[in-house]
């Protein structure tokens, strides 16, 4: 139904463009490469790619024809790759060939033994120890365009990806056929993305990362136009493919967005065609939203959502009436993670065991369920009895839901900083620095302290040629001005660079382990000033 509609993609190899109908020729040749290399219905089959048009022939050629496709973070240590690619079975592998050296470290393992094939994107096979590998054009040169794709149960597992492992071994989730569709028929309308024919979508978030939230497969069923940004964008690519295919849509993590901001601010860029932006993964402070919708005209839908649920969860839609409000109100709004998306449930459980009412200000961990959420991990009885109840999912998230049942969450249960016997939430305070001009990045950590168990100290990337003195001073004196005193970080301390995860967003554990052995016995918060039931 739209086989002119492009498909776009940026490579070492150049820029490739073609449409729809030549990509669903692609497709079924895939297929019958797959089933002649001996991949079966159930087989598991490993991406090690960037967001490409050879790694979007695998979103359809793999789980189409009955087989997984397991989506491998490229990012992650090689141990966690090996125990991921054991752990999964799988039995052959695509990689990008920027990301061959890495592959081969890995690969130097037992743990690879059951991996019959390598196919490497490109045209032709660059050096390399891997073997047996081929090309992807010789893998599906000659094969026929025509292929009887099977009908497929709806519990017929369809993909596959790890959580990061920052706390453990990565944990396995499998998608379901029946999960897959449910989410993008849930992504489609305006209480979900809201994606039409007419878009120009540019997922910038990995497709290793939870099949790119999903976007590949929703732009699909839409029609729309695919952007595949390549491997290791640059802000510059970001900014000149915006530009030069007329991206209406993109979406990723936060960093993504603070590097092209601070891009513009050094470089011409036409974002003219860009209408929305949607940022998850972390929370979006509230100073980008404004930035990109008063400076550049651009709207950010903030997202919510975890591997574990395919991966939506809610979105901060304004509703009707809203639009009516002042500025100051609506940004507040808009950077809450928003409203669920329909077909899903939640609740939210207060340390008692009971069900914290929507007021805005009690805390408690969110609980979801619903068709594309899962309801175990893969292979892992011990996470199981852990993280799941009676069909629930616990998401570790500590969230408020306000009356309007908009989801704001306040932190990680293991981020969140405990102080006195009070909470105090390091993403607000990550937010309110962020918003300071000379702070490029911001994280806060809760550091041991003999009185008050923790207390948070702020840990700040001030942006080239900022006196760290007046950053201090900002940063200080606008926490004080929107917080508490207790609330104050103890200290806040220059960093070059926030560390983080292999999905982009602060890696918080680097930093408490780095700091274990510090005690703010004496701490910096005045007497009066901490809580009063410690």
């Amino acid at each position: 139904m739209f086989s002119d509609r492009e498909i776009v993609s940026r490579t070492l190899e150049g820029q490739k463009r073609y449409g729809y109908a030549e990509y669903a020729d692609r497709v079924a040749q895939l297929a019958h490469a797959l089933d002649d290399a001996g991949i079966e219905h159930g087989d598991r089959v490993g991406t090690f790619c960037w967001n490409d048009h050879w790694h979007f022939e695998t979103y359809f050629g793999i789980p189409s024809m009955g087989a997984q496709l397991h989506t491998i973070n490229p990012l992650l240590p090689d141990h966690h790759i090996q125990y991921i690619v054991e752990n999964a079975d799988d039995q052959l592998l695509f990689v990008s060939p920027s990301l061959l050296e890495k592959l081969e470290g890995a690969a130097d393992d037992e743990a690879f033994d059951g991996v019959k094939q390598f196919v490497v994107t490109s045209s032709e096979v660059p050096e390399t120890s891997l073997s047996p590998v081929t090309s992807y054009e010789d893998f599906v040169e000659g094969y026929d365009t025509e292929y009887d794709w099977p009908d497929l149960p709806g519990d017929q597992p369809a993909g596959m990806c790890y959580t990061s492992g920052t706390t453990g071994k990565p944990k396995g989730v499998e998608y379901t056929q029946e999960m897959l569709w449910a989410h993008t028929m849930a992504t489609l309308p305006e209480s979900g993305i809201g994606i039409g024919a007419d878009e120009v979508l540019m997922p910038l978030v990995p497709m290793f990362h939870v099949n790119a939230w999903g976007m590949p497969f929703t732009a699909t069923a839409a029609g729309a136009k695919h952007v595949y940004p390549g491997p290791s964008p640059e802000p510059e690519d970001v900014a000149r493919l915006i530009e030069e295919e007329g991206v209406t849509l993109t979406a990723g993590v936060p960093t993504v967005w603070l590097g092209l901001l601070e891009y513009a601010k050094e470089n011409e860029v036409d974002l003219s065609s860009l209408e929305r932006i949607i940022i998850g993964g972390s929370a979006a402070p509230e100073s980008l939203i404004q930035t990109f919708d008063e400076e550049y005209d651009v709207t950010v839908l903030h997202a919510w959502g975890m591997t574990e649920m395919s991966p939506l969860g809610t979105a901060s839609h304004l509703k009707p009436g809203m639009e009516e409000w002042d500025k100051a109100d609506q940004y507040a709004k808009r950077a809450k993670q928003g409203l669920l998306v329909p077909g899903l449930e939640m609740k939210v459980i207060g340390d008692d065991g009971s069900e914290v009412p929507w007021n805005g200000e009690d805390f408690g961990e969110l609980w979801v369920k619903g068709p594309w959420v899962t309801q175990e991990y893969f292979e892992r009885p011990d996470a199981n009895e852990a993280d799941f109840e009676d069909g629930w999912l616990k998401t570790g998230d500590v969230v408020t839901v306000d009356e309007e049942g908009y989801v704001k969450i306040v932190d990680r249960a293991k981020d969140v900083i405990k102080s006195g016997g009070e909470w105090i939430s390091s993403v607000e305070l990550e937010n309110a620095l962020m918003a300071v001009d000379d702070v490029a990045e911001a994280t806060v950590i809760g550091v041991p302290h003999e009185r008050w168990q923790e207390r948070p100290v702020a840990f700040v990337v001030p942006r080239e040629g900022a006196d760290p003195d007046a950053v201090r001073e900002a940063a200080l004196s606008t926490i004080e001005a929107e917080y508490p005193k207790w609330w104050v970080p103890d200290d806040v301390m220059f960093i070059d660079e926030v560390p983080k995860t292999a999905t982009g967003k602060f890696n918080k554990k680097v930093l408490r382990e780095e700091y274990a052995e510090e005690s703010l016995v004496e701490g910096k918060v005045p007497e009066d000033a901490a809580p009063e039931d410690d």
